[in-house]
């Protein structure tokens, strides 16, 4: 769950750059949260799952 909770965060944080930025409309933006919500309740969700936690425990375990 926290990894859910960190890269919720971290999407939050890129999409307000953006958005204050100009990089990125507000109709963007909502499209983009939608698409998220269709897609978590899609079949695809627990391989978007599964390979988000597979990316997370790959960067995690590198040592710079």
């Amino acid at each position: 769950m926290v990894i859910s909770l960190s890269v919720v965060v971290l999407l939050f944080v890129l999409a307000w750059i953006f958005l204050r930025g100009g990089g990125l409309k507000f109709s963007h933006a909502l499209v983009c949260v939608l698409l998220g919500f269709y897609l978590a309740s899609s079949s695809m969700a627990p391989t978007i799952h599964d390979g988000l936690a597979a990316t997370a425990s790959v960067v995690s375990s590198l040592r710079p």
